[in-house]
């Protein structure tokens, strides 16, 4: 039953496609409407500011759209999933690698877009933080805290306890998360995305409509 489900998943594909074309369109239109170099490269200088904070607010949605990809993208290759029903009609019931590749990397780019302009490291650090310093305070017995409270309060103990877990967990995520967002803006630079987004489109268009692929 869950074989079926997963298998039923994957064969949306070639939709997941046309969003993912539609997301890095949309990144690509936020990237050109706030970057000073793309304003003079097409001679634009006045961006409608209610159109750029519409646009920032879309590009949050990569973030499920990057999943619904990557996940699909596994799956076809994985159980040898068709794309799309015109794809098994037309071209054979079975995966198509560049089809389910395209969406893993690009989706997993997606997916990393949003993250690029929130302080991921921090609210990491702060989650881990706040879940190990509240697990110690319930779970320290009753009779540590009456030996702690003869030398220092445990709440300052505990603060002490956050802030160093918060500030290694914190760094520990920048320094890991640094290089795949340095990629994760490259890809995103309006030229490039618009070149994504045109892939996906045809690619998108060649699955659902044509049954074929580009590779």
């Amino acid at each position: 039953m869950v074989v079926e489900e997963l298998t039923s998943f994957a064969g949306y594909a070639g939709f997941f496609m046309l969003l993912l074309g539609i997301m890095w369109f949309i990144n690509a239109s936020y990237e050109a409407n706030r970057r000073e170099s793309w304003r003079q490269l097409t001679g634009v200088d006045d961006w409608n500011f209610d159109i750029t904070k519409v646009l920032r607010l879309m590009t949050y949605y990569g973030f499920i759209v990057g999943i619904l990809c990557i996940t699909a993208g596994t799956i076809g290759l994985i159980l040898d999933v068709a794309p799309s029903i015109a794809y098994a009609a037309t071209t054979g019931d079975e995966r198509n690698v560049f089809t389910s590749v395209f969406l893993i990397i690009f989706g997993f780019f997606a997916f990393m877009k949003p993250l690029n302009d929130l302080p991921i490291s921090s609210m990491v650090g702060l989650f881990v933080a706040t879940i190990i310093t509240l697990a110690i305070a319930f779970l320290i017995p009753d009779s540590a805290v009456e030996l702690i409270e003869n030398y220092v309060n445990p709440k300052i103990i505990l603060i002490v306890i956050f802030f160093i877990i918060f500030t290694v967990v914190a760094i520990t995520v920048k320094f890991y998360t640094a290089g795949l967002m340095a990629a994760s803006k490259f890809i995103s630079w309006a030229p490039i995305a618009f070149i994504v987004a045109i892939i996906s489109f045809i690619q998108a268009f060649m699955l659902l409509v044509m049954g074929t692929s580009l590779a």
